[in-house]
């Protein structure tokens, strides 16, 4: 299998470009717009805003499947500049959608739990979505594009992710309003004898099933082997949590002293200016079924990426 991977210096991109690497018979190239830690990864410099160099980068290349990660991962800019933003989730995904169906590949779309608006826990894969938030909007019109237009196309969403970062090498935030990096924050912070608080509000994102980056990736390159790789799928855990309830887990696993957690609302200047939703559960009955898995638990989560820290050398 031949695999093309953008956003692979992202969260979950890295991730996703390592587990490909990692499985046998599977070659990786990744498109890049900074340089990737990995040097066993095949990149090249490329700005997936430039449409004629991206179908000329697909068509060198000639993949079986495209893993379409990158994210313009600013939320206030992508209020203040909406055609970039368009350009940057729609516009990429139809660019490579097109070039998906030149080649006969799978495409392979990154989405999210945010296609949501947070009345809907815990959603099925075709459960009609109902964004709150600009960047909601532009996951689900990036769906539409896949499903509607790409002719082996395959919509992979994930939730809460949790892990390591495997292009960076320490967390790239303290906590998000997402869900996201939240057992790695605690993790870092109470091992160096800190206190954290686990922000708890009503206008927060504080349900979600959470995903394990790295399981999510090796998700995707079962999707990727399909015979029929069309529909939607949830490439998270099976389990609805509270954000306390993933931080008591995350101090349980990784035998952390949960004393020094508090829980609270975020401070004012952390909150964001837009609409997110509540609680963005998903349910994995459909995927689990047709990718043959059996989705993992928070603590089964919590304890793979227990180890994976400790591969890296990272305190435990």
């Amino acid at each position: 299998m031949r695999a093309y991977i953008t956003g692979a210096t992202g969260f979950v991109g890295s991730n996703i470009a390592s587990e490909f690497a990692a499985m046998p018979d599977t070659d990786v190239h990744c498109p890049v717009r900074s340089e990737h830690p990995d040097p066993s990864l095949s990149t090249e410099p490329l700005d997936l805003l430039d449409d004629e160099a991206v179908r000329a980068s697909v068509e060198r290349y000639r993949p079986d499947v495209i893993v379409h990660s990158m994210i313009l991962n600013d939320h206030d800019r992508m209020y203040a500049d909406r055609h970039l933003a368009w350009r940057s989730y729609v516009g990429t995904t139809e660019v490579l959608s097109d070039a998906a169906n030149r080649l006969g590949a799978t495409l392979i779309l990154v989405s999210t739990d945010w296609v949501f608006d947070g009345t809907q826990g815990p959603a099925a894969e075709d459960a009609p979505p109902n964004p709150i938030n600009l960047y909601g909007v532009l996951k689900l019109a990036s769906e539409m594009v896949v499903t509607q237009r790409c002719e082996r196309g395959a919509v992979a969403r994930v939730s809460g992710v949790q892990g390591h970062h495997r292009a960076r090498p320490t967390t790239p935030r303290a906590q998000d309003r997402g869900y996201g990096y939240l057992a790695a924050s605690i993790v870092d912070a109470l091992t160096a004898g800190q206190r954290f608080t686990v922000w708890e509000a009503p206008d927060i994102n504080s349900v979600a099933t959470p995903s394990l980056a790295s399981e999510a990736g090796r998700l995707m390159h079962t999707i990727a082997a399909l015979d029929d790789p069309r529909g939607t799928f949830h490439c998270c855990g099976s389990e609805a949590v509270t954000r306390r309830e993933l931080a008591l887990a995350t101090c349980d696993v990784f035998d952390l002293d949960a004393g020094l957690l508090d829980f609270g609302p975020p401070d004012d200047d952390a909150m964001m200016r837009h609409a997110v939703p509540y609680d963005t559960s998903l349910s994995t009955d459909r995927t689990a079924a047709r990718l043959g898995t059996t989705p993992l638990t928070t603590r089964q989560i919590l304890e793979l990426f227990r180890e994976e820290r400790a591969r890296t050398g990272a305190p435990t």
